[in-house]
C-alpha cells in the first residue's frame, strides 16, 4: 500500500477529511468514471455535465489529495482505486432506495459467477455479514475521535446539474456537513434532538433544519431514529470509514474503532457477493446495461 496521509494532532481526522474531499457529487462522479476506465480531461467532458473550470478543479484536487498521478492524462492511484468499495455501496444503496433517478443505473454482475448481486457488507476477519441493527460491532470514537474534529470544514458546493447526479440523496447525506454529522450519531443511537444538538455543537436551527432534509428524504423518521432506508446506508458508512482509516491517520491513532464480537477481531469492512458469497474485489465487478 502507498504512503498515508499523516494528518496533524489536534486537528481534523481521517472522516473529516474524507467527508470534506469525497462528500462532492462531482468528486464522486469524477472517480466513478475513473474506474470505469476515463484517463483523459475530453473523457470526462464526454461523459459528465460538467464545464471545464469545475473539471479541472476537482481534478487537480483529486491529484494533491494523492487520488491520481498526473502524466499522459490522468492515472488512479492506489488510493484512488481503493474508492471502488464506497462507489459501489453508494451505486447499490441508490439503486435499492432512490427510485427516481436521471440516469438509468446499470446491472452489476459478479465477473466469478456470472450472476447480478449485491454487495454484501462482511467482518473481514471472519467473513460474517454485519447489519447496522445487529449490534456486533463494539466501539466507537477513537483517540482522534470527537464530533468536532470529525466535521468537515465548511465548503461551498456546486450541486450537479439535474441530469447529472447519479448519487443526488447520497449527497445530501455526505455532502453537508451537518447532514454528515447528524448521520453519523443517529448511527451511533442519538434521536433525540437535545442530543443531536450537543454532538454537532451547532444552532438548534441547524439541527431542525438538517432533520427535516434526512426525515423528507426518508431516512430518519418521525422519532428521528433511522428508517429501514437510512439503516440500509450502513455499508456506504462502514465503507468510508474504512477508506478514510487507510489513507489518513491521525498523530494521536484512530477517529473511529471498533471490534466484531463474534470473532473478537478489529472491524475492518468488506463486502461479499450475495450471489455466491466469495468477496468482492474491484475487478470482478461488472456493470451491464
Amino acid at each position: 500500500m502507498t504512503e498515508h496521509t499523516a494528518l496533524p494532532a489536534g486537528q481534523r481526522n481521517a472522516i473529516g477529511v474524507t467527508l470534506g474531499l469525497l462528500g462532492d457529487e462531482w468528486s464522486l462522479l469524477i472517480l466513478r468514471e475513473a474506474l470505469l476506465g476515463a484517463t483523459r480531461f475530453v473523457d470526462w467532458r464526454a461523459r459528465l455535465p460538467i464545464s471545464n473550470a469545475v473539471l479541472a478543479a476537482r481534478l487537480q484536487r483529486l491529484t494533491e489529495a494523492g487520488l491520481f498521478l498526473r502524466g499522459n492524462g490522468y492515472r488512479l492511484t492506489e488510493r484512488g482505486a481503493d474508492s471502488w468499495s464506497v462507489l459501489l455501496s453508494i451505486w447499490a444503496w441508490e439503486d435499492r432506495w432512490v427510485p427516481s433517478h436521471p440516469e438509468r443505473l446499470p446491472d452489476r454482475v459478479h465477473r466469478l459467477c456470472g450472476k447480478p448481486f449485491d454487495p454484501v457488507l462482511v467482518c473481514s476477519a471472519c467473513d460474517t455479514a454485519v447489519l447496522a441493527t445487529d449490534h456486533t460491532l463494539e466501539g466507537g470514537f477513537g483517540p482522534s475521535g470527537s464530533w468536532e474534529r470529525s466535521v468537515p470544514e465548511a465548503t461551498t458546493r456546486r450541486r450537479s446539474a439535474g441530469d447529472a447526479g447519479l448519487f443526488p440523496e447520497t449527497t445530501a447525506l455526505i455532502g453537508n456537513r451537518w447532514s454528515a454529522a447528524l448521520v453519523g450519531a443517529a448511527f451511533q443511537g442519538v434521536h433525540r434532538f437535545s442530543d443531536f444538538q450537543r454532538c454537532l455543537n451547532t444552532s438548534p436551527t441547524m439541527v431542525a433544519d438538517r432533520i427535516r432534509t434526512l426525515c423528507a428524504l426518508g431516512v430518519l423518521g418521525d422519532d428521528y431514529r433511522l428508517t429501514a432506508k437510512g439503516l440500509a446506508f450502513f455499508p456506504v458508512v462502514m465503507c468510508l470509514v474504512g477508506w478514510a482509516q487507510r489513507w489518513y491517520r491521525a498523530a494521536e491513532g484512530p477517529a473511529l474503532s471498533y471490534r466484531h464480537l463474534p470473532c473478537g477481531a478489529g472491524f475492518e469492512a468488506a463486502l461479499d457477493c450475495s450471489s455466491c458469497g466469495d468477496r468482492l474485489v474491484r475487478k470482478d465487478v461488472v456493470p451491464t446495461s
